[in-house]
């Protein structure tokens, strides 16, 4: 396995994460365009996980 793919996947996971929420939030003023970016950002993060191990990606 990867360890370097997973951790970038899990760091992307994780701020793609925390944005996304961000937006959902009333007051939060984070722009939708940003969200947009978010979401494929945490796209690339489980493409990068899922293919850090040995084998078929799943």
């Amino acid at each position: 396995m990867d360890t370097t793919k997973v951790a970038a996947g899990a760091v992307l996971i994780a701020i793609s994460s925390i944005i996304l929420l961000a937006t959902g939030s009333l007051d939060s003023g984070v722009p939708a365009i940003l969200a947009g970016v978010a979401a494929i950002a945490m796209a690339a993060g489980s493409l990068l996980v899922g293919t850090s191990g040995e084998g078929r990606a799943v």
